[in-house]
Parts: C-alpha cells; sequence; structure tokens
C-alpha cells in the first residue's frame, strides 16, 4: 500500500487558511495525503476590519469564519501548541477547554503561527491597556467606549467627564491609525447624537507615534497626509514620542507629558510566539525563523515557516518582507506549490518572490489613503479601493454580504451603543475522562 503523507499546519490566520483551501484543491484526488490544522480558536480571524467591530460598525460575526467550514477533507484540532520536535517530527498541542495534550506526527510541517503584542517590559502598561489583536479585544474597546458615555453623562465634575472621554492610542502603524480613525468618529458622532450632557468640547482623541510622522510604510508624503487629516478631524497627533508608564487613569510619555485618560489602547509592537522563538534552528534576533528560498527551514527540508513566524528576506532588496496578510498570503501560495512538487513530483520548487502591489488604510467615514501600483490616493476613492479590495478578499459569500449589509446600514442608521457585560464561562480542569488525554502538567512531567 502507498505510504500516507501526513500534512500538518501549525494556525489558523492569513497564511494557514490560504494554505489548506490550496492544498484540499491540489490533493483532491490524492487519497493517500492527510491534511491537519491547529489552531487555539475555531475560526479564522479577517484582522483588517477589526477595528471596525471596536467601533460597532460591524459586527463580530462579520469577519469571524468557522475554520471547520473551510475544512473539506482535513481534521482540524482547536488547541494551543505546547512544543515542537523537529528531530522527532512530533507537535505536542494542548485541548483548550481542559488542558488535556495529545502529540501530533508529521511528515511536513507548516508554521504559519501569528504574533502577539509587545509590551517592550512596561508591565503598567501591559496591566491598563487595552490591545488590537483578538475579536475579544476589539468588543472590550467597544464596551469601554460606551461604558465610558454612560458615566460621563452622569457626572457633574467637569475635570472627571474630561478624562473619562480621553483616548488615546499608542502606536501610529495600520493597527494604531485605523483603530483611531474609527473610535473617533464613533466617540464624537455618539456625544453629538445621544449624549448631549458630555459636550463635545470634552472629548479629546490622542494619537501616540514614535516616528516623525504616522503610518511609515506608506512613506513621508503619505504619512504626513494621514496626520494632518487626523488632526483636522480633532486628533491629536503626538510624534516623535513613546509611552512609556501608566496608570488607571493615566499615560506618561517620554517627553515629560502626562495624559490623564481612562482608555489607553496599545498598538505599539508584536513579538514572536515563544513555541518558535525557542526553536531548535536558525532564528533572527527578533525571535522569527530563517527559512530558504523555497520557504523551508535549514537542515529541515520537510518543515516550511511563512507569515509572523518566518523572517524570508526579499532577494531583489535584501530586505526582510513585511508581516503583512497580502504577503502571507501569496507565502501560502509557493508553500502549496512546493508540497505538491515534493509528495507528487509532478510540479517542479518554486521559489518566493512577490512584489506588494500597494498598501492602504483607512482614517475615518469615508476617507482613506492608498500606494497602488505607485500611485498615491487618498479621499474618497481611496476609501472606496480599500472597501472593494477586502470586501473581495473576504473568504466566504456569506461574510460579504453580511459585511457590504452592515456597511450600507452605516450610511442609513445611527452606530449600536449596546454596552454588553460580562459572559460567563465554564471550565472543565477538573473533569477525569478515563482513557482520554493526560493534563499538560502531567504529561511533561512524563517525560
Amino acid at each position: 500500500m502507498p505510504q500516507i503523507k501526513r500534512i500538518l499546519i501549525l494556525g489558523g490566520g492569513f497564511g494557514g487558511i490560504n494554505l489548506l483551501k490550496l492544498i484540499q484543491k491540489k490533493f483532491k484526488n490524492e487519497p493517500n495525503v492527510r491534511i491537519s490544522l491547529v489552531s487555539k480558536d475555531n475560526y479564522f480571524l479577517y484582522t483588517p476590519m477589526l477595528p471596525q467591530v471596536s467601533s460597532g460598525l460591524i459586527h463580530p460575526s462579520d469577519i469571524t469564519i468557522p475554520i471547520r467550514k473551510l475544512c473539506k477533507q482535513a481534521e482540524f484540532y482547536q488547541a494551543t501548541i505546547s512544543l515542537i520536535d523537529l528531530e522527532q517530527k512530533l507537535v505536542t498541542i494542548t485541548r483548550t477547554f481542559d488542558g488535556k495534550v495529545r502529540a501530533l506526527d508529521y511528515d511536513y510541517l507548516i508554521m504559519s503561527l501569528g504574533s502577539s503584542t509587545n509590551f517592550f517590559d512596561y508591565k503598567n502598561i501591559e496591566e491598563h491597556a487595552f490591545v488590537m489583536k483578538t475579536v475579544e479585544d476589539a468588543i472590550a474597546i467597544h464596551n469601554q467606549i460606551i461604558n465610558m458615555f454612560e458615566n460621563a453623562a452622569q457626572t457633574s465634575d467637569v475635570n472627571f467627564k474630561k478624562k473619562l472621554m480621553t483616548f488615546t492610542v499608542v502606536g501610529a502603524g495600520f493597527a494604531g491609525v485605523e483603530t483611531m480613525g474609527e473610535i473617533n468618529y464613533l466617540v464624537r458622532e455618539s456625544v453629538k447624537n445621544f449624549y448631549p450632557s458630555i459636550g463635545e468640547e470634552n472629548i479629546s482623541m490622542n494619537l501616540i507615534a514614535s516616528e516623525e510622522f504616522i503610518l511609515p510604510e506608506l512613506g513621508s508624503k503619505l504619512g504626513k497626509d494621514a496626520g494632518e487629516y487626523l488632526r483636522k478631524s480633532g486628533v491629536n497627533v503626538i510624534t516623535n514620542t513613546k509611552a512609556i508608564d501608566a496608570g488607571e487613569d493615566f499615560v506618561q510619555l517620554d517627553n515629560g507629558e502626562k495624559i490623564s485618560c481612562m482608555t489607553l489602547i496599545w498598538a505599539a509592537g508584536i513579538k514572536i510566539d515563544p513555541v518558535i522563538s525557542l526553536l531548535k534552528c536558525d532564528h533572527h534576533k527578533s525571535g522569527k525563523v530563517k527559512v530558504g528560498k523555497y520557504l523551508r527551514l535549514t537542515n529541515h527540508e520537510n518543515v516550511f515557516a511563512l507569515g509572523d513566524c518566518a523572517l524570508i528576506t526579499n532577494p531583489l532588496t535584501g530586505q526582510a518582507y513585511p508581516p503583512t496578510a497580502q504577503n502571507s498570503i501569496h507565502q501560502s501560495k509557493t508553500v502549496a506549490n512546493n508540497l505538491y512538487s515534493m509528495i507528487t513530483g509532478k510540479t517542479k520548487l518554486k521559489e518566493f518572490s512577490f512584489e506588494s502591489k500597494g498598501m492602504m488604510t483607512t482614517l475615518g467615514r469615508r476617507v482613506a489613503i492608498a500606494v497602488v501600483y505607485g500611485l498615491h490616493c487618498k479621499g474618497s476613492l481611496a476609501w472606496l479601493i480599500w472597501r472593494t479590495y477586502y470586501l473581495s478578499k473576504l473568504p466566504m459569500h456569506e461574510k460579504r454580504f453580511q459585511v457590504a449589509t452592515s456597511w450600507i446600514a452605516d450610511l442609513l442608521f445611527k452606530r449600536d451603543l449596546t454596552f454588553v457585560g460580562k459572559i460567563k464561562k465554564k471550565s472543565l480542569t477538573k473533569v477525569n475522562i478515563k482513557g482520554d488525554m493526560p493534563s499538560i502538567k502531567d504529561f511533561f512531567k512524563d517525560l
């Protein structure tokens, strides 16, 4: 009997999910290929639209797609990855609901794990700041904003009201700028329409940028244009500055300024999962694994890496490709081809090379800024291009319909200001199932 080839994908982000879809098609008529995918969430999150969830423009379910709907011929494990053993070709996973573990073996491994928030050892900032990485983060920010509305509307203390209505975003890359653009519109429109007792003069929006201008990925001209637009819309853009400390009601900047605020959002850095950074292979100083031209690890030709966790160098510039969704999607195409080549021998190995067609970001309602095929674009046209492009890239037709419907509703109606309180979650850590997997503690004790 032909030997079964086991393909194991780690990560359910852009790279992992797009790779899953591609290889399911390529190996549709290959019965001896087994595909598995591991992700800590049971859904794929369409992160470019995450700031729109924080502002209530779209519903969280609009941009979350159940991974099992995408698994046409693959097995899915909702679990966290505890250990990757490249020598034994084993991956240890921990089941999310009760901490039980198991080991998965593989013939071909694809690592497409995302990154987490880097607070650069600022412990107080980590304790008091919101972040924008997950759908839960976006919901938390939305709830926080509405909570500040309700509290500010019921106090007569002007100084306290101003503190409640001060919102600070640290980090002026795509995530930070889009988050500020969305919540700036939500706050100002909501106060004008539903909270007249607050007063628009008590609103303060602050964007902290460590460089001379915001959106450095787009270059100085567009970055400065974007900063000027945000200033005209009421945002205090503070450049060449870093946040170094925070408390329950303030954020401290390295220029000596102390901003009194009750809402701090941190979007200033990322770090690599320790499971990746501790692997026994070649790494960049950031913790990313180094891969060759075929996106394989050195000395481990059956292991591929792409997305945030991989350092992939552009052969034309000598610089690393940025960790964007656009790059992850194109990297997954190269990996899919090379997997098919290695398993079937029907194609040749393909080197990864990609030239970005452009980058874009929204700045608020009906305003965006973009570079498309080298051409600079801003305003309503860029906003229309942004919406058309990202809507077309949503993986499922039903999700495109839901997002488009939410966008149309936003043109006709006011934003939803419902505050969703805490939701109870029951754990099963003490449940003992005979013959089932051991706990993570017991597993490593036995090794």
